[in-house]
């Protein structure tokens, strides 16, 4: 998708967004195109780790996805950039009359360049009816760490997700060919949330996916080493260039500690940093 060539927007709340950085030289990441339509934004770069790693929020003004609205939004992070992306709240799809809510990201991550994408947890409410798409695309020794924390239903407020659906993919995909495809469907009145062999009654889910170099054992051994306080379902697996985590937890507070403490053993091995979280985190 190129905003260049957007069609006219249909009605309802409609965003789209496009972001490229760039490495001008070895030393530094800059945000070198930006365009929305719509609500959705980025805030300035930020630079915490130094001018190397450019850090940036998204925002999503009205605060939540409701029926109708579609967000759009295409990061490119050229040769030699490293990106980091963040969200300073949680993602809540609204309940729905009956029209679709829909979110689609492209990532396209260009030869050793590395792209970390972590969003703060998303809540689906009761009635939502949502559909999530994420996709990567990597080109040449290039690394990309992400993950996806959804809550279903509002468990602060005692809500359960009774009604409604969410439907969520994630693909990650090279010049050679996919290195990853997970998608699902979660129904209000499906068996899928209570079942032993799917949710077990835990209301959060999580995927956790780092690629681009071959997987060590080692790393797998460390990654499995990290504990879950609170009661939750957890394991760490690999695939060819992939090392991918899974959560099932009581909390969004539990698989987000979950994550970062595999993100701080993953990234210096990956990305040859150590972990340095968003500031917006500390908000």
């Amino acid at each position: 998708m190129n905003l260049r060539d957007a069609q006219p927007l249909p009605a309802g709340w409609q965003a789209r967004l496009e972001l490229e950085y760039s490495a001008p030289d070895a030393q530094r990441t800059v945000l070198s195109h930006r365009r929305h339509l719509g609500p959705l934004v980025v805030q300035k770069p930020f630079y915490p780790e130094g001018p190397r790693v450019c850090h940036s929020t998204l925002l999503h003004p009205p605060g939540g996805i409701a029926g109708g609205d579609r967000l759009e939004l295409n990061i490119i992070a050229h040769s030699a950039a490293h990106v980091v992306v963040t969200t300073p709240g949680a993602a809540k799809w609204y309940r729905s009359s009956g029209v679709l809510a829909q979110q689609c990201a492209e990532l396209h991550v260009e030869r050793d360049a590395m792209l970390e994408w972590l969003p703060q947890p998303g809540i689906v409410f009761n009635g939502a009816r949502a559909q999530q798409v994420h996709r990567v695309h990597l080109a040449s020794n290039a690394r990309y760490i992400g993950w996806e924390i959804v809550c279903i239903g509002r468990i602060a407020r005692g809500e359960s997700f009774e009604t409604g659906e969410y439907r969520i993919s994630t693909e990650i995909a090279t010049d050679s060919g996919r290195l990853w495809s997970d998608c699902g469907v979660i129904r209000g009145d499906g068996p899928v949330l209570a079942s032993p062999a799917g949710f077990a009654a835990q209301p959060v889910t999580g995927l956790f996916l780092a690629c681009g170099m071959e997987i060590e054992r080692e790393l797998i051994d460390r990654c499995r080493e990290v504990a879950v306080s609170a009661p939750a379902r957890f394991g760490v697996t690999s695939l060819p260039s992939v090392l991918a985590a899974r959560v099932l937890a009581g909390s969004t507070e539990t698989a987000w500690h979950y994550f970062t403490a595999l993100w701080e053993i993953v990234r210096p091995a990956l990305m040859g940093r150590v972990a340095c979280p968003p500031r917006i985190w500390q908000t």
